[in-house]
């Protein structure tokens, strides 16, 4: 049985373990104490005047017609389950059955579901995101760093709100995320990165750790001696790194998952073993992920129930809370999707094509 917390009892304290909470940012942060996160990272709705849908598909083998003998797929005969996920532009239905003729004649149904949609269109996008920003300067430590993840379209509006909410002297970096994938215009050069942008709470007692940060292979190894391209560089402030590839181990099924090579770096850099970190746009919970396995502790907040689902999967160990301190029960979907079927929507942004970058992979996940 969920427990509820008293009114005395703090939402979440520093003691905590590791908390996933369903529900509103903005009012569960505002529940939180001051200073109490050495990193925020925060990846919001990028605002891109689109209606975002994700689907899967669910593809079944059609059983032979009775006059055909029938090549069972199984041990007892039973049809096989393939299931495939696509991702497109919002389509009028929510549902939709398509026959396929497959290999050797073989007939498939796939069903297409929306699983999750949302309205990334916002009137007033900075009237959304301004007090969200002040919460995260509110909630950062002395020593802390905020990572705002944003497209070309926001980053712009995002820097002068920062600079006045921090103070310019408390810009740190702007990093550039790089990929190489997708349509590509011919009218303008074609939009290939994203825009994360680094501010400090304090310029003069920051924390950044250079030589914890994972390093990548140089560009032009020959221009260094052996032992400097054994070693590696550090990453500058421009990442070329893939986006999650549909199929690779990473891959958790949510639409705006981003790599955990990514995030790596950023909690490398700005947080030690045992320091907060939190994440209120958590999403599948690759910020959370992250830091859990570098040996930090996590804060995650969403409110979507499919965000919550997939990040009791990724990280089993944390409690789940709603926005009012219950604790949720366990999901069942969260433990073991429907077999036969896709569950997951796509792992894939609509605006941001998944694909392999041309440029090397950070370290940690050539190793894995």
């Amino acid at each position: 049985m969920a427990r509820r917390r008293t009114t005395s009892a703090p939402l979440w304290t520093v003691d905590s373990p590791d908390t996933i909470m369903h529900g509103d940012n903005l009012a569960a942060t505002a529940q939180l104490p001051d200073g109490a996160f050495q990193l925020i990272y925060l990846d919001p709705p990028f605002n891109t005047g689109r209606e975002q849908r994700f689907q899967s598909i669910s593809t079944v083998r059609r059983p032979a017609a009775p006059a055909a003998a029938a090549e069972p797929d199984g041990a007892d005969g039973a049809a096989s389950a393939e299931p495939t996920t696509a991702i497109e532009e919002a389509p009028a239905d929510d549902a939709s059955t398509i026959l396929r003729r497959g290999f050797g004649g073989r007939d498939y149904t796939a069903v297409k579901r929306t699983l999750i949609r949302y309205d990334d269109r916002f009137a007033d996008y900075w009237q959304f995101l301004e007090p969200r920003l002040a919460e995260a300067w509110r909630l950062l430590a002395d020593t802390g760093t905020l990572y705002l993840h944003l497209d070309y379209r926001e980053a712009h509006y995002a820097k002068l709100a920062l600079d006045a909410l921090f103070g310019r002297e408390c810009f740190l970096n702007e990093l550039i995320w790089a990929y190489d994938y997708g349509a590509k215009t011919a009218r303008r050069w074609p939009a290939k990165h994203d825009t994360i942008l680094v501010y400090v709470k304090n310029p003069r007692s920051y924390y950044f750790d250079a030589e914890a940060v994972d390093r990548e292979p140089y560009m032009a190894p020959g221009l260094v001696t052996p032992e400097q391209a054994e070693r590696g560089k550090r990453p500058t402030d421009v990442w070329w790194h893939t986006i999650v590839p549909t199929s690779g181990r990473e891959r958790t099924g949510y639409a705006t998952q981003k790599p955990e090579g990514v995030l790596r770096r950023i909690v490398q850099a700005s947080s030690a073993p045992g320091d907060w970190v939190l994440d209120f746009f958590a999403g599948s919970g690759t910020t959370g992920a992250v830091a859990t396995q570098l040996g930090r502790r996590a804060l995650l907040i969403d409110e979507h129930a499919d965000a919550v689902r997939i990040m009791r999967r990724r990280i089993p160990s944390a409690r789940v809370v709603d926005a009012d301190g219950v604790e949720l029960p366990a999901d069942p979907l969260a433990e073991s999707p429907a077999a036969g079927s896709s569950t997951e929507p796509t792992a894939q942004r609509i605006a941001k094509p998944t694909a392999t970058s041309p440029e090397p992979q950070l370290a940690a996940e050539r190793s894995a």
